[in-house]
């Protein structure tokens, strides 16, 4: 039993239409402990993901051992992940979380191969591996060992402060191979991260893990990433973030602008709508029915940022195409239409993949939100 020592409040009998095509689905679940989230199952037939060739990556492979996220950031690019599953990109991504119960003894497996070349493997790519649930399934410290017992070099990107709990076997695997830690923290301001990542830790709590970690001897990367248009782009609020940043012992950041792809666009444009109504006509200037903000802002935004970051002592990595560095993506899915990449890293994990350039008139009208 996965929950060992819980009580199960439901197991379902049926599951939601869209999950028939997981020919290997065990059993969906519900908690008092997770209220309102469902958890399905699965028994996975892979663990490892291969980058498609050509793809400018420091990593070849990546792992996704959950997909859904109850962090509910209502600007994860991830989102659209779940639509394979005729799953919608809002609510059920929040709740309806699939888990790969046997992806550890999978992985160990295909590490064995005579043909596995060591190659660096990525997590948090596109859900997050330390999200709530692994306090429960424990999936983590079966991965980073079967990594670290083939020689394989791995990067972790989480927002969850549970990869404290794994500190200790980090380090050891970090004697063996090369080992890259990063935590994504976008926003700086208590009431708002409570709104719109209300499923994750406090930005405290991913400060101070941070913090731990440095002080492992871990160079701990920060992804400030997306930077919100009018809610975290003022030179006050940036020089703040970075201020903690650094205090917390980090070494580099990332940044990137607000990105919204269809799928993420919608819930994002409700969340505006709900809680700060008065931002919504500037949103509508700026995204209009595109993606992107346009590459005057991100100018503007990277001016604003880079002479901050160098001032703190901090590395850089650029992510934005409109200042001057170079956009890394890969988008591929799987045999059960998972993103196998939504977002890049390099060899220190000190990037992320700012998303590519969408044409207005590629763009579904469905985009015209705000």
């Amino acid at each position: 039993m996965r929950w060992d020592g819980q009580t199960l409040a439901a197991e379902e009998a049926d599951t939601l239409p869209g999950l028939v095509k997981l020919s290997n689905l065990i059993r969906s679940v519900r908690t008092p402990e997770f209220d309102g989230i469902t958890f399905h199952e699965v028994a996975a037939k892979s663990a490892l993901n291969k980058v498609p060739g050509g793809a400018p990556m420091p990593f070849a492979w990546t792992i996704n051992p959950y997909r859904g996220c109850s962090h509910a950031c209502v600007y994860c690019f991830a989102r659209t992940s779940h639509r394979y599953l005729d799953l919608d990109t809002g609510r059920d991504f929040d709740s309806q979380v699939i888990v790969k119960v046997n992806v550890a003894e999978v992985l160990r497996r295909e590490l064995a191969r005579a043909s596995w070349d060591r190659e660096h493997v990525a997590l948090g790519t596109n859900t997050d591996p330390y999200q709530r649930a692994e306090g429960r399934y424990r999936l983590m410290p079966g991965i980073v060992s079967a990594l670290a017992d083939s020689g394989t070099p791995f990067s972790i990107l989480t927002k969850g402060t549970m990869m404290r709990r794994d500190l200790p076997l980090l380090v050891a695997a970090s004697r063996s191979v090369d080992v890259h830690l990063a935590m994504s923290i976008a926003i700086f301001d208590d009431d708002l991260q409570a709104t719109m990542e209300p499923g994750t830790p406090t930005t405290a709590a991913r400060l101070a893990t941070v913090r731990a970690a440095a002080d492992l001897g871990f160079d701990v990367a920060v992804f400030m990433m997306p930077i919100l248009p009018f809610l975290t782009d003022s030179e006050e609020q940036l020089d703040r973030g970075l201020s903690l940043i650094k205090d917390a012992g980090a070494t580099s950041v990332s940044y990137t602008a607000l990105h919204l792809r269809p799928g993420v666009k919608e819930w994002y444009a409700s969340w505006l709508n709900t809680h700060r109504p008065d931002l919504t006509p500037r949103y509508r200037a700026l995204f209009g029915d595109g993606a992107n903000a346009p590459a005057e802002y991100r100018r503007q935004l990277s001016a604003r940022i880079r002479p901050l970051i160098a001032a703190k002592g901090l590395r850089r990595s650029e992510m934005d195409a409109a200042s001057d560095g170079k956009v890394h993506r890969a988008e591929a899915r799987d045999a059960h239409g998972e993103w196998r990449v939504s977002g890049a890293q390099t060899e220190t994990i000190h990037a992320a993949a700012h998303q590519a350039e969408t044409p207005a008139s590629q763009v579904p009208p469905a985009l015209a939100l705000f």
